[in-house]
């Protein structure tokens, strides 16, 4: 890939669409995350399923899905078709996972209790493994589409800006419009037909999200990377490239700290309409009124996270608003818990607990978008060691930290009700609050301790704008860079290194690959042929392509856009 011509518009500074295409993605993701926050209350308050049996459900499904995380990882980073990696996975993926979406809150009218557990479990297996298809392959096109220090985090701001503006719109309209109150039914939460509306609702915008982003997006496939040549799969040798991949320090460091966020994301999330409602003591119109501090906490996020990425880099900047923005998430339970917040029912506490979640949310979100834009960097630190690019895979084991331990978080809420007796199917005004008083109590301690180890895991990533840099001019001026094996060369050929080839123009970019092969039958014979390779690095590309154990392919020049 060449730099574009002077003048040419590249999608860093002017092509705002394929950012707005990119981001506009994320909103199917959050919608569904939004909707499984309410699969501890709908199906165990208000459909009587007990509790331990429901977060046994979304724990399995959470586990099933993140066993596919690596496999979908790994495919699309080999796919070979004519739509390239990623989008045949993103396409694939918005039928299955809308329908499972409206068939989760519509569930048939004669099954109540324990007799909905197998339609629970089989709708929770299918809606994840079907909405992984679309996010790993998506989210990972944000290494292909800049390797930009800056620009990275400025992709994701937007990803992560759509998302939040996405599950809040529909929040806030769920919650004020569907989840009301009626003659027959006075607590919003417990309306059922509410819950069938929102299904509706979800599945219409998660499966219009998907299809507006793969087709947004899909004019670039061209210019995108290129997989590996067709090979046979071996499973050894995928779990070779897999292990040395995943031996990457910085991306181990990320991953242990993706594991605690995101049990401490499932605890939250599967515990949040029980603290609204039974903590709190907030109607659905007023919960979704604070949702509306949330959505303007995602537009400081997206114009903060850049910012903190040019003054102080994302690794820092993560640790320090990390630092502040998960202590504080607790903090207003925490002073409620000992006298020093407003009382419940009160119009202090409603406006107190606005303030909270603007200033927490907007500090979470830039947390989140410098994270996400950390993982886009190990990309090419790996690729200076293994000579592969894997995009998914290191995408896919952050959603399979997230997904894995968040599986263990909903089972930790579902536990933290059992532990305290919460009852199924009881109203606030039935519960004894001093079980609600203990769930609090529970809640608090175990989201700092899960916080704390996440921030400290965070402390060992290793990348850093000078080393980024540093990782680009290797890659640029070493366009013989012979990728590690991942394997024994004497049982298989060498995985080959996948890297941009340069275009006679840039309107006509294009990727190529020039596979490698290592067996040792002929090391004798082409020794005289690599060391002439060496010689004769300006010569034209086919005097270059000879059977050799090395991958001569141009990188490019550091800062490159792939537009």
């Amino acid at each position: 890939m060449t730099k574009p011509e002077e003048g040419e518009k590249t999608a860093s500074t002017t092509d705002q669409l394929t950012k707005v295409t990119y981001g506009s993605g994320s909103i199917a993701y959050t919608v569904k995350d939004y909707g499984f926050g309410f699969i501890l209350i709908f199906y165990g308050a208000v459909l009587g399923v007990p509790p331990a049996l429901t977060s046994l459900a979304i724990f399995i499904a959470l586990m099933v899905d993140a066993v596919s995380d690596p496999i979908i990882g790994y495919w699309s980073d080999s796919l070979r078709s004519r739509w390239g990696r990623r989008h045949p996975f993103m396409y694939a993926s918005a039928l299955p996972v809308s329908i499972g979406v409206f068939l989760l809150f519509n569930p048939p009218a004669d099954l109540r209790g324990a007799d909905l557990f197998p339609y629970l479990l089989f709708l929770a297996i299918l809606i994840r493994v079907s909405i992984t298809l679309y996010e790993i392959p998506s989210l990972s096109l944000v290494a292909e589409l800049t390797d930009d220090y800056d620009q990275r985090t400025s992709f994701v701001s937007y990803r992560v800006l759509f998302g939040a503006v996405g599950a809040f719109a529909v929040s806030i309209f769920t919650l004020t419009q569907l989840l009301v109150a009626t003659d027959d039914e006075p607590n919003g939460y417990f309306n059922l037909e509410g819950y069938s509306q929102y299904g509706a609702l979800a599945a219409i915008v998660i499966f219009a999200a998907i299809m507006v982003s793969a087709l947004g997006t899909h004019k670039h496939i061209p210019k995108l990377r290129q997989p590996p040549a067709n090979r046979s799969f071996d499973f050894k040798r995928a779990l070779s490239e897999l292990l040395e991949s995943f031996s990457n320090p910085s991306f181990i460091a990320i991953f242990l700290a993706s594991l605690m966020f995101g049990m401490a994301s499932g605890i939250a999330s599967n515990l949040n309409h029980h603290i609204n409602n039974f903590f709190w003591q907030l109607s659905p119109r007023q919960v979704g009124a604070i949702s509306v501090a949330a959505f303007f906490s995602a537009g400081i996020a997206f114009k903060f996270a850049p910012y903190v990425t040019e003054k102080i880099g994302k690794k820092r900047g993560a640790i320090i608003i990390g630092t502040i923005a998960f202590f504080a998430s607790p903090l207003a339970i925490a002073l409620s818990l000992i006298g020093w917040f407003p009382a419940t029912g009160t119009d202090a506490l409603f406006y107190t607990l606005v303030v909270f979640v603007l200033v927490d949310f907007s500090l979470i979100f830039t947390a989140q978008i410098l994270m996400t834009s950390m993982i886009a960097d190990i990309v090419e630190d790996s690729e200076t060691k293994t000579g592969r690019r894997s995009e998914g895979l290191f995408f896919a084991a952050q959603t399979f930290a997230k997904k894995s331990v968040s599986g263990l978080g909903a089972l930790s809420a579902g536990l933290m009700l059992s532990a305290v007796s919460f009852p199924a199917g009881r109203r606030p005004e039935s519960v004894d609050p001093e079980i609600i008083r203990n769930l609090a109590t529970l809640y608090v301690p175990c989201m700092l301790t899960v916080y704390a180890l996440g921030i400290l895991l965070l402390s060992f990533y290793k990348i850093d704008r000078e080393k980024h840099e540093a990782n680009l001019q290797r890659l640029s001026a070493s366009p013989d860079i012979t990728p590690v094996p991942a394997f024994d060369a004497k049982t298989t050929a060498a995985a080959p290194a996948l890297k941009p080839v340069g275009a006679a123009t840039a309107d006509q970019t294009h990727t190529s690959l020039l596979e490698s092969s290592h067996n040792p039958a002929v090391d004798s014979a082409t020794s005289a042929q690599e060391s002439q390779i060496q010689n004769d690095q300006g010569s034209s590309e086919s005097e270059q392509n000879v059977a050799a154990p090395s991958v001569q392919q141009e990188r490019p020049a550091k800062g490159t856009d792939y537009l």
